[in-house]
């Protein structure tokens, strides 16, 4: 019969432990790596969100003074049709408003506020406000002297 001596031998246990080690190095770099990469596609959807806000804005703008040089021609009545890109923020939240040297629009928490100078030199006044929920196109209106802005095609 064969005997078998019990030996002090570390050696495996050392090799558990660098296992264990490479393991938590591995988990770490993973979660390091989640997280640089859900900062980068948060930084991205926000510039887009911005990028989307200001070229809305920037079409609206355009459509008002559209409107504007119409007015200027005589007794005109004259209406847009200005497309709402969609964007990531809560869409409730905002207000637009337009006065006769800009177009606001107001968000709740401030963060997303932003506005577009216009030249308010059409023949009238310009008025209009309008909550963005559930929109896909705003209808800019000149009609009897005032250029306003509505959801709605105009039914004069």
């Amino acid at each position: 019969m064969k005997q078998s001596v019990l030996r002090r031998d570390t050696s495996a246990a050392a090799t558990e432990l660098g296992y264990i080690f490479t393991f938590l190095l591995g988990v770490l770099l993973l979660t390091m790596f989640s997280v640089w990469a859900w900062d980068i596609e948060t930084a991205t959807r926000e510039r887009w969100n911005e990028n989307a806000i200001q070229a809305n804005m920037d079409d609206l703008a355009a459509a008002v003074e559209r409107a504007d040089e119409a007015s200027r021609i005589g007794s005109i009545d004259y209406a847009e049709k200005v497309e709402w890109r969609a964007t990531e923020a809560d869409e409730s939240r905002f207000t637009l408003v337009l006065t006769d040297t800009n177009i606001e629009l107001i968000h709740d928490t401030g963060d997303l506020d932003t506005n577009v100078s216009i030249s308010g030199t059409g023949a009238g006044t310009h008025v209009g406000t309008l909550t963005l929920a559930g929109i896909d196109s705003i209808w800019v209106v000149h009609y009897n002297g005032t250029t306003s802005i509505e959801y709605d095609r105009p039914q004069h």
